[in-house]
C-alpha cells in the first residue's frame, strides 16, 4: 500500500516520542502489504482496527494512539487523516469527515 501523508506520523512522534516505534511498525506493515478490503486488514491487525463510515481507525501503541485513515483499496492507497491521542480521539471531532 502507498501511504500518503507520512509527515503527519513523524510530526506526531516528535511531539509524543513514546509513540515512534508503534507508528513505525504500523507504517512498515501497511507499506509491505496490499490489502484488497477491510477483511484483509482485519486479518493482519485483528481487533486493533475498526471501520467508521468512510474511515478506518487503527488502535496503535496499546490504546495510546488512534490513527484515522481513508483507504482506496482499488489503487492501494492509504490517506492519513488524523493521528490522535486517545483523549483527542474521544472528543470525536474527526467523525464529521468520516461520516460524509
Amino acid at each position: 500500500m502507498h501511504v500518503i501523508a507520512y509527515p503527519k506520523l513523524k510530526k506526531f512522534a516528535e511531539k509524543y516520542p513514546y509513540t515512534k516505534n508503534a507508528l513505525d511498525r504500523w507504517f512498515k506493515t501497511l507499506s509491505k502489504n496490499n490489502y484488497e478490503n477491510f477483511d484483509d486488514l482485519r486479518r493482519t491487525f485483528s481487533n486493533s482496527v475498526d471501520q467508521v463510515g468512510e474511515c478506518v481507525i487503527f488502535n496503535i501503541g496499546g490504546n495510546k494512539v488512534r490513527l484515522i485513515v481513508k483507504i482506496l483499496y482499488s489503487i492501494k492507497t492509504v490517506y492519513i487523516k488524523y493521528v490522535l491521542t486517545h483523549a483527542e480521539y474521544d472528543l470525536e471531532k474527526w467523525k464529521t469527515e468520516c461520516n460524509r
